[in-house]
């Protein structure tokens, strides 16, 4: 995916379209200036409301390049009424035109490899209103490292109703959907392939008849190894941490006679990912995970897409080590969803600086050189 060049002065642009919810006499402050001063404050590692406006408050001269500010920098009051006001579905969709007007798809490229999965914001419970933590689900361009999307839910179960909507969101039919055991549902199988997708998708307990037939019909040819079997494999060996991890992709076509055929219509491959790691004292473990395939990857995309899963994981340790999200109290759920969509799009804009900074020496340069904030801003 090819990247254009952006002024920071267009940026408020990608916001006109989006509908103010304040009343009329509540408009002191323009709604593109709000948001935008929001973008650059995350980016930079506020956390919330009254940080975002004690950041803008030291950069207004900045600021005021770009940016009308009728009444100058607006209150934390300001800026915590309108992230609760505005509804996280429109704010994501401006958020997603700016990544389209950014980034172009290179022609006769692979599909896009997106990864969904939830994380909870452990500390955002109120038990006085009964509520548990806010989950969010999103979506993920591992290969690009852009946020494409996510919806909230209540409880960590939820996951199964959430993944369906966030798949309204995205582009299917340019995208290789990557999925953990939660999302092993028919119907989210359906909605993938019905939408021009393919999918990746671990099995494991939640879903006890599938994975019996997987771990019987390949266990079978594993202990004739393989003969008479047409299938593909990959092999990998990394070193690093005082470990060796060794892992090999294996994946076949579904047979003709696999049980549970008539009942999941939408696989055409079937494989696992087995992976031995051996410690420097000598220990050594093994890991053996199976999963369902819409069409019949290359090994290599095979162990790209596994791989590329943990993109996804690696994106969520950045949001409680960087960002401190896990650490965040933030119980009202509409601001609680639409900061932490901008702490993801904030993670979406710092990797793709081409600084060879950690992301967390990007978000300190940000803080403390506007020329940098800019240069993160405008891609």
């Amino acid at each position: 995916m090819a990247a254009k060049r952006l002024n920071v002065e267009s940026l408020g642009s990608y916001f006109e379209s989006l509908s103010d919810p304040r009343h009329t006499r509540n408009r002191k402050h323009l709604l593109v200036d709000v948001i935008v001063i929001s973008v650059c404050a995350i980016i930079c590692g506020c956390d919330g409301p009254t940080a975002i406006h004690r950041w803008a408050r030291h950069q207004e001269p900045w600021l005021q390049q770009f940016l009308t500010l009728p009444k100058g920098i607006p209150s934390r009051d300001c800026i915590r009424r309108l992230l609760i006001a505005l509804r996280p579905e429109a704010f994501q969709q401006c958020f997603q035109r700016w990544i389209a007007s950014a980034f172009t798809s290179e022609e006769g490229g692979g599909k896009r490899l997106v990864s969904i999965d939830g994380k909870s914001n452990r500390r955002s419970h109120d038990a006085s209103k009964g509520l548990g933590a806010l989950h969010i689900v999103s979506a993920w361009a591992s290969e690009e490292g852009l946020a494409l999307g996510q919806i909230a839910t209540e409880e960590k179960s939820n996951e199964i109703t959430a993944i369906p909507q966030l798949l309204d969101q995205i582009d299917l039919a340019n995208a290789l959907i990557t999925i953990d055991a939660m999302g092993c549902q028919k119907e989210i199988a359906r909605k993938i392939v019905e939408g021009g997708g393919d999918f990746v998708i671990a099995v494991k307990d939640n879903q006890p008849k599938l994975r019996e037939s997987l771990d019987a019909y390949l266990q079978e040819y594993l202990d004739r190894d393989l003969e008479d079997l047409s299938y593909r494999e990959y092999d990998t060996r990394d070193e690093g941490h005082g470990r060796i991890d060794e892992r090999s992709y294996f994946l076949r076509r579904l047979p003709p006679d696999f049980p549970l055929k008539k009942q999941w219509p939408w696989v055409k491959a079937i494989g696992y990912a087995l992976r031995v790691t051996r410690n420097k004292d000598g220990s050594e473990s093994c890991d053996v995970r199976y999963y369902i395939l819409s069409r019949y990857l290359s090994g290599k995309r095979f162990s790209e897409a596994v791989r590329g899963h943990w993109s996804i994981e690696s994106m969520h340790w950045v949001l409680d080590v960087n960002f401190r999200e896990d650490e965040s109290r933030t119980r009202e759920r509409t601001m609680g969803n639409n900061l932490s969509w901008l702490r993801r799009f904030a993670i979406s804009l710092l990797k793709r600086h081409p600084s060879d900074d950690s992301l967390r020496g990007k978000m300190m340069s940000c803080m403390t050189s506007t020329d940098f904030l800019a240069e993160v801003l405008t891609l």
